[in-house]
């Protein structure tokens, strides 16, 4: 069902669900010789539905740890200076690392924590992201599992909110312009 506040939807439930089973079978073939411990690790919150759906069906011993770093504050829009508010909880070096995310906007935060760990000196880092959005991009960053890339709207839905709104819907959807404009 739609909520009213989406103007139309963008991946329904299915299409997210197909996609999320390719990208995991692809990251199983990829790691299924690796011999040093893999770790998965979501930058929270937005990438939290992206994650759990992602990591059951892997096919491989995975490590969980969470992160929660931001560029963007309260606002819709980057503030460049990327702050993290959670680290790691475990020693990655000489482990591989696959950094799930739920989107790639401005590649910021990304860029920032693609730098940050590789200064612990894990024998591999991949990003993988639902979802990319290359027209906002500022600073170019590797996508190394990439769901879908998406046009400059202003998506909600499946761990991506507006004012910590609008998580838990099953899809991907745009937010109507009066939602947020002027806030």
């Amino acid at each position: 069902m739609l909520h009213e506040d989406i103007e139309k939807v963008v991946f329904s439930e299915e299409q997210i669900q197909n996609r999320i089973a390719e990208m995991a079978k692809q990251i199983t073939e990829d790691y299924k010789d690796a011999q040093e411990e893999i770790y998965c690790v979501a930058i929270l919150k937005g990438a939290v539905m992206f994650y759990t759906d992602l990591v059951r069906r892997l096919e491989l011993p995975v490590r969980f740890d969470f992160m929660i770093a931001s560029s963007y504050g309260n606002g819709t829009s980057t503030t460049g200076s990327v702050k993290i508010l959670k680290d790691l909880d475990y020693d990655i070096e000489g482990k591989h690392l696959i950094v799930i995310e739920d989107i790639i906007d401005s590649g910021t935060t990304m860029n920032y924590l693609n730098k940050y760990f590789k200064e612990r000196k894990p024998k591999s880092v991949k990003l993988c992201s639902l979802l990319s959005k290359p027209s906002r991009r500022l600073v170019e960053v590797p996508i190394d599992y990439c769901g879908f890339e998406v046009p400059d709207e202003f998506l909600v839905g499946y761990g991506l909110d507006y004012a910590e709104v609008y998580r838990n819907l099953p899809y991907i959807g745009v937010l109507k312009p009066e939602i947020y404009a002027d806030k």
